[in-house]
């Protein structure tokens, strides 16, 4: 079996990956022909010169611009259909889709309308699809004007069909971790999991706060830890999952070049690694692009490469019988 071959056969769990990010070009080219007079080009090229990202803060300002088309909880549950679709042809079988919530109440979308467009999605991704989604509600950034709390209260009084997770994104520079962690302890009463980015862009003392202030679970990008060896040795001897997102990091100037990327090192420390894609409609990637790109620029053979996928299986929150099967499934290959 060619290394193609068997990444595409390998089933995969997607633990980062957000909502309006992974919208296919077609799909935001539809949205924005739908909505006439927005910043979002309307043409094939034009989008994807759009999406050529200065550096990290040119990329919040354009995932801004577009996710101000998601207007109507037609349109959420369009997005969520179009990444199941996508995510099916990796034969990705379960995924945590992130949800920026707020800034689609914000779009004038109502809570009950977000709540029953979210269901409507889920459902149609697993009967059409074969893809079974969860969702991680995140607080983003400064968005909100309150660190997360407007976010936390929505995430605990609706609490949707299929949310697991609490998470926070945004620019990080102007976002302190600690600062959200009265949202964090909300949404923990609740019995949601933790689940916010640390790292990415910020030094390995965000990652600390996180695990420290908010009580992550997992680490979304967490990148920056391989500056700090006592942060590796704490996430390799306490199985913090760290969510990797290559494509990501380079296309937003997190990591200059893949030849710095420190997600081999990350692994050679014992570090439980998922691999993700982030927002794969504005990186031009998906998940089997990220699981060869690990084999061809870090050399990441077979087994290193279903170890990647088991990782990601483990580390969710999906229902232990799904667990147990792609595990299985994983094994066999």
């Amino acid at each position: 079996m060619h290394i193609s071959d068997f990444v595409h056969a390998l089933p995969k769990a997607e633990l980062h990956v957000h909502l309006v990010g992974a919208a296919s070009v077609d799909t935001v080219l539809a949205l924005a022909r739908n909505h006439p007079g927005g910043r979002v080009p309307t043409g094939e090229a034009a989008l994807r010169k759009f999406y050529e990202f200065r550096d990290f803060r040119h990329f919040i300002t354009v995932y801004g611009i577009v996710n101000d088309l998601v207007t109507t909880g037609e349109d959420v549950r369009t997005l969520i259909v179009g990444y199941a679709r996508d995510a099916a042809r990796t034969n990705i079988r379960y995924a945590e889709l992130t949800i920026s919530a707020t800034s689609h109440l914000r779009a004038g979308i109502a809570p009950d309308e977000l709540v029953e467009a979210l269901k409507a999605g889920r459902d149609e991704a697993l009967a059409v699809h074969g893809v079974t989604l969860q969702w991680i509600f995140d607080v983003p950034g400064t968005w909100d004007g309150d660190w997360g709390m407007t976010s936390a209260r929505f995430a605990t009084e609706y609490q949707p069909e299929g949310l697991v997770g609490f998470g926070l994104g945004g620019f990080e520079s102007d976002s302190p971790r600690t600062k959200f962690r009265e949202a964090f302890a909300m949404a923990r009463d609740a019995g949601l999991h933790m689940v916010p980015h640390a790292g990415e862009t910020t030094p390995p003392s965000e990652i600390w706060a996180a695990l420290r202030d908010l009580r992550a679970e997992r680490i979304g990008h967490g990148v920056s830890a391989v500056q700090d060896p006592d942060l590796v040795r704490h996430l390799a001897d306490e199985g913090v999952v760290v969510e990797v997102c290559p494509t990501s990091n380079i296309r937003t100037g997190a990591v200059m070049s893949l030849d710095q990327h420190p997600l081999p090192r990350l692994v050679e420390a014992g570090v439980p690694v998922a691999i993700s894609t982030d927002d794969p409609g504005m990186f031009h990637t998906d998940l089997d692009r990220e699981y060869l790109l690990c084999h061809e620029r870090f050399g990441f053979g077979r087994d290193e490469l279903a170890g990647l996928a088991r990782a990601g299986v483990r580390a969710s929150y999906a229902p232990a019988e799904l667990k147990d099967l792609l595990l299985k499934e994983i094994n066999a290959l």
